[in-house]
């Protein structure tokens, strides 16, 4: 759980930019400038570079598995987005920039690029035989959708469209959904899942318990996995409440013929722990790091789609040093 604090505002943006209320306070822009500081970060104006990035295609995907607990295999994986444009080949981390993109009205453009990326990296592997990081055809990709993207009426055709072109089974696409963009419009987030599902595509409630009223979306929402919030499980062995809280959301998932996913699972002492609870999945650390898919071209696409130079070397580089940062 290395730079705890960072990964944790990182996740918080990343799935929730276009949110209100709750999760905006865990990311002033005080506390924006700080990473930025800290990596060295260019600091040109953010609202050119991240449109320079979308046109030169600078941002990267690492993919975290999710694995089964019951037999160990990875159920699927989750798609974590980078910045790849620094001139040294650094990978900036989106709790820099994704607040920013936020900001300057271009989230919804990032949700849709991360999108067509996962769903033209399913195709090109269904073509070759093989699954994402070399596991089985047909392993599923979860990506994460902004509060925006949420509440945009045109999103799930864009879903619909994008995995029309790619030739993609729905049921390899996880869209995930924070409380808080559930939270910014309750009866859009019931109408957005619905229409998700009913593409066929698999819903994650992310980060479950770390907002108010978590209850309720159990109620309204529809969901095939449950994730519950790292809040929860960091110092699960150590930690009664937290233990209590697992159980019982176990309990309650389970009794709705759902599944639930344990985040930041850090040391063995969690893994255990969450296995012995019955949790169905585990995500974190102890589990898998998040690593870059090698770029994959058939040979028939030649340099279609090529990645800016910085891109393309950032594949081949380690992921940030943190467990879930998106």
């Amino acid at each position: 759980m290395a730079a705890s604090s960072t990964a944790r505002s990182a996740d918080r943006v990343s799935l929730l930019a276009g949110g209100r209320r709750v999760r905006r306070i865990l990311f002033p822009r005080a506390a924006e400038a700080a990473p930025q500081s800290r990596a060295g970060i260019d600091p040109a104006p953010w609202l050119a570079r991240l449109r320079r990035a979308l046109q030169r295609g600078a941002f990267v995907l690492h993919f975290q598995p999710i694995v089964s607990l019951a037999d160990g295999r990875v159920s699927h994986h989750e798609a974590l987005l980078r910045l790849a444009d620094e001139p040294d080949g650094r990978l900036v981390a989106p709790a820099a920039f994704l607040g920013a993109a936020e900001r300057n009205g271009l989230i919804g453009e990032i949700d849709r690029m991360v999108i067509e990326q996962v769903a033209a990296l399913l195709s090109r592997r269904a073509r070759l035989g093989r699954g994402p990081l070399g596991h089985a055809p047909g392993t599923p990709i979860a990506v994460n959708v902004s509060a925006l993207s949420v509440t945009d009426r045109a999103m799930l055709e864009f879903l619909a469209r994008t995995l029309r072109r790619h030739v993609v089974a729905a049921e390899e696409l996880i869209v995930e959904v924070t409380e808080t963009a559930a939270i910014s419009d309750m009866q859009a987030a019931r109408t957005f899942c619905a229409g998700v599902e009913s593409l066929g595509c698999a819903i994650a409630l992310d980060d479950f318990g770390a907002g108010f009223g978590s209850f309720q979306y159990l109620k309204h929402l529809p969901f095939t996995y449950l994730k519950i919030d790292g809040e929860f499980i960091r110092a699960l062995p150590r930690s009664r409440t937290d233990q209590l809280v697992v159980k019982a959301l176990v309990g309650i998932v389970g009794g709705l013929g759902r599944r639930t996913v344990a985040e930041y699972v850090g040391d063995a002492a969690t893994l255990e722990m969450v296995r012995a609870f019955g949790v169905d999945y585990a995500q974190g650390f102890q589990v898998g790091r998040p690593r870059a898919e090698p770029a994959l071209a058939l040979p028939s696409e030649g340099r279609r789609g090529a990645r800016s130079p910085a891109a393309a070397s950032a594949v081949r580089r380690a992921a940030p040093a943190s467990d879930r940062d998106r």
